[in-house]
């Protein structure tokens, strides 16, 4: 049975170049392709089991839903889907947080068909984290010289409860959900300099530095 893929991105040009590429192979059926992250989530909640991508190609920016959320989000409904991140961002941020995310392999736009075709074959049948060669360098550097932040032991055994004040989780939730401080202050009828206030407090308390890393610890936690 042919391998069954999907691929999300916002814009025509990129989705049919990629249609074009895994057309090139009798083994591989796409299943769909999404417009944006809303609409990823919407066609796999509606995909049957034997309809079921195994792997999905991910964007980066998109709007909305970006690619780094869709992952963090999907990752967790579908843990036994395969993520590879198709993208012309190769700056370490963008790796980073991909990886964070639970990307399974991190490929740029202008890689070939066979590319494609090789990644597929090494993220499902060996278990590998395919990445352009220009990617995997940039990697292993981030692994020699960057430290990763981590939550410390007594963060963890805290509950959020003990974390946060009644307003820091609120302005949590609405961080989760992927909402920026304009709307977070827009919906709670506060300014934006109160919600950013607020928000870098989450950030000292938690021992995070970004929204990526707070979506992390949210879906990790369960704090939704």
């Amino acid at each position: 049975m042919p391998v069954r893929v999907a691929f999300v991105d916002d814009n025509m040009v990129n989705r049919n170049t990629f249609v074009r590429k895994i057309q090139n192979f009798d083994d591989l059926e796409i299943v769909f392709v999404a417009l944006n992250g809303d609409m990823c989530m919407e066609k796999l909640k509606e995909c049957t089991l034997e309809k079921f991508p195994q792997i999905l190609f991910v964007d980066i920016e998109m709007p909305a839903m970006n690619g780094i959320q869709l992952i963090q989000i999907a990752k967790v409904k579908y843990p036994s889907l395969h993520f590879i991140v198709l993208t012309v961002f190769d700056d370490d941020e963008k790796i980073f947080e991909a990886i964070k995310a639970g990307a399974n392999g991190y490929l740029l736009k202008d890689d070939n068909a066979i590319s494609l075709r090789n990644a597929i074959t090494n993220s499902l049948e060996q278990g590998g984290a395919p990445m352009s060669p220009s990617i995997a360098r940039k990697a292993l550097d981030m692994l020699s010289k960057a430290s990763v932040t981590t939550v410390t032991s007594a963060s963890k055994e805290s509950s959020l409860d003990s974390l946060l004040s009644e307003r820091e989780k609120e302005i949590l939730q609405h961080t989760i959900k992927g909402q920026s401080p304009k709307q977070i202050a827009e919906t709670l009828f506060i300014s934006i300099f109160t919600v950013r206030k607020h928000i870098a407090n989450i950030y000292e308390k938690l021992h995070v530095n970004n929204s990526t890393q707070v979506m992390n610890l949210a879906y990790k936690n369960k704090w939704l």
